[in-house]
């Protein structure tokens, strides 16, 4: 008999002071919550829910079956913890907000720009230099398109691809993460000057890969995809989508600190689009707050994603800015600390305004007696 637990946070207020104190401020950004989903699966099926706030949450607590109490208290304690800052390079980036991370593909058939910035390097670094003077935190380098029916791509070529641009984007004083699931191309990458491995496949693609990202120190980010070969998409069945990348992130975690990262440098992304349909996609942005229990930073990934396109006349994918942001701001609201974005300065403005709604409403005390 197999138990899993899930924390999911429900409710939100502008800030503790609104609620008398009964909220919590999520994964140490500027989201509050009060009420909480305590969920409880065996053997993929769910067997009960409460929901509670902070201030009877023991008491839930107490009603789990034996065993559960340390998960329990383990995610109630991801819930509200804060996160130290990134320091990559000479960069420091805060996660007590949201931060833009800028796509840059160096592809020739990515869904969105394949080709645009492989074949000119002149186009590249200017549209690089645009993001980063737009105020995007990390510039995200990736040089395989992983696009359903994408083909794979030698390791030899995708580091030809991929150096030239690491090289160019920390020249100019950019944070760099690169995008692949090739050990070999992360050691191009980090030879480059790149300060973040952000891996598709979890580190699982190639059974080299742990070891040599536990070995560069770097950052690490995990993203949740159901296939395990070439396939990044296949094998995409679930029994309940969202828990179901909630217990493959929290293997995933688990893995990479048994393989000497630590929990510190790992950022988790529940990998939209991929291996799941539209229902699947709009179910993990409904629970995304819950990933906050794993105790690790998270990405999103929603920028001009197909299910822009499927909820907007099939808008083709440089048609899908308001669809992005609206999602990008859906995360915003989760808490979620990296927004992977190809329209950045449109982005940090939403982020610049939603932080100034925040900042206001923390501060505003009417209606509340002195």
């Amino acid at each position: 008999m197999t138990d899993s637990l899930y924390i999911q946070p429900l409710t939100f207020v502008s800030g503790p002071q609104a609620v008398e104190g009964d909220a919590v401020r999520l994964a140490g950004g500027m989201v509050y919550a009060r009420e909480f989903a305590v969920t409880l699966r065996r053997e993929g099926a769910v067997v009960s829910r409460e929901i509670v706030t902070s201030a009877n949450i023991e008491d839930a607590f107490a009603r789990l079956p034996e065993g559960l109490g340390t998960e329990a208290e383990a995610q109630w304690s991801a819930l509200r913890m804060s996160h130290p800052p990134l320091e990559l390079g000479g960069r420091t980036i805060r996660l007590d907000q949201p931060q833009v991370v800028g796509i840059l593909n160096v592809t020739p058939d990515s869904f969105s720009d394949g080709g645009k910035f492989m074949d000119d390097p002149e186009e590249m670094q200017a549209h690089a230099a645009k993001m980063h003077e737009a105020g995007a935190a990390i510039i995200d380098i990736g040089g395989e398109s992983t696009r359903p029916g994408a083909k794979a791509v030698w390791e030899g070529e995708e580091s030809e691809r991929v150096r030239p641009a690491v090289e160019h984007c920390v020249a100019m004083g950019a944070a760099v993460s690169v995008d692949t699931r090739r050990p070999a191309v992360m050691e191009a990458a980090m030879e480059a000057g790149a300060h973040i491995i952000n891996d598709v496949s979890a580190l699982r693609y190639d059974p080299r890969s742990l070891e040599f990202a536990a070995s560069t120190g770097k950052p690490v980010i995990l993203m949740h995809a159901p296939g395990a070969g070439d396939d990044l998409h296949a094998d995409g069945s679930y029994d309940a989508v969202a828990f179901d990348v909630f217990d493959f992130l929290k293997e995933a975690r688990d893995r990479a600190i048994a393989g000497g990262i630590s929990q510190e440098r790992i950022v988790l992304d529940p990998g939209l689009g991929f291996g799941k349909s539209l229902a699947d996609n709009l179910n993990i942005l409904n629970h995304l707050p819950m990933y906050h229990a794993l105790g690790c930073p998270l990405l999103l990934g929603a920028s001009r994603k197909r299910m822009v396109g499927a909820l907007s006349n099939e808008a083709a994918a440089h048609q899908r800015l308001g669809g992005s942001l609206a999602l990008a701001t859906l995360g915003m609201n989760a808490g979620v600390q990296l927004l992977r974005v190809h329209d950045v300065f449109e982005t940090v403005q939403a982020r610049n305004v939603w932080r100034g709604l925040r900042d206001a409403a923390l501060t505003d005390f009417s209606g509340l007696e002195g």
